[in-house]
């Protein structure tokens, strides 16, 4: 590595969260973690114990690894630099420049690394073909994935609209009934009206007949009293021949 320190990423990932040491404490067993991933996976545990090692620890709060710490944000601030400074990407293991691709392990490698006994006999590409190969495969997928939304978003446009004239279809039907069953309701409120307006004809026909056979009734009655009543005027000895002849 272009700084000197002859660390690899590897050497300075947790291993908990496999990323670069941040804030790193060590137990006793000597391995070290991220304070909060240690934290973290006591809270998931009974007790406290070393998450690769399983080795029981008595204290609350474990020391901090200054020279990791130390080392970790050496790394950090070189690798930053590189990367601020646009220079190429280096092989972590030997800080060569990486120009092939391992068709096994999936991995950028340099010359050093391919003949190494890590990657014998693997088959290797020029990391450039490799990048170029696998856009291409990027891109036909993309573009797949794009033909597969648009064929699913053409079925759901169908469906809406499927759906649409179905509710509009629906929504004619229940009008036409109700339109139906509101003439229903007319024809029979108008039938029953004529039921009932003949049978108030009817009744009042007959309380008319009955209102004019009382009248003759009371007029005959009272043609019968006048008469009593002269009778009554009479002498009484007239009066009684009258009602005994009666």
């Amino acid at each position: 590595m272009a700084s000197g320190y002859p660390l690899l990423e590897k050497e300075l990932s947790c291993p908990a969260c496999s990323e670069i040491f941040r804030d790193p404490v060590v137990l006793s067993c000597s391995h070290s973690f991220c304070k909060a991933c240690l934290q973290h996976y006591w809270e998931k545990k009974v007790s406290r114990e070393c998450p690769v090692c399983r080795r029981r620890y008595s204290k609350d709060h474990p020391p901090l690894n200054l020279s990791l710490r130390n080392a970790c944000e050496a790394f950090l601030k070189e690798r930053s630099q590189r990367a601020e400074a646009g220079s190429e990407v280096l092989c972590s293991l030997h800080s060569e420049k990486l120009k092939l691709f391992c068709l096994v392990d999936q991995i950028p490698v340099c010359a050093i690394c391919q003949t190494s006994k890590k990657h014998e006999n693997h088959k290797m590409r020029p990391f450039q073909e490799a990048a170029e190969e696998y856009k291409e495969k990027l891109r036909t997928a993309l573009q797949e994935k794009l033909k597969a939304f648009n064929a699913a978003k053409l079925v759901c446009d169908q469906t809406a609209e499927h759906i649409k004239s179905q509710a509009q279809h629906t929504e004619r039907q229940i009008k036409m009934e109700f339109e139906k069953l509101q003439q229903f309701l007319k024809d029979e409120e108008a039938a029953r009206i004529a039921v009932l307006r003949e049978e108030k004809k009817q009744k009042r026909q007959l309380m008319k007949e009955k209102l004019e056979k009382i009248t003759e009734e009371i007029s005959s009655l009272s043609e019968q009293i006048i008469a009593i009543e002269q009778e009554l005027g009479a002498e009484d000895i007239s009066f009684l021949q009258v009602c005994h002849v009666s």
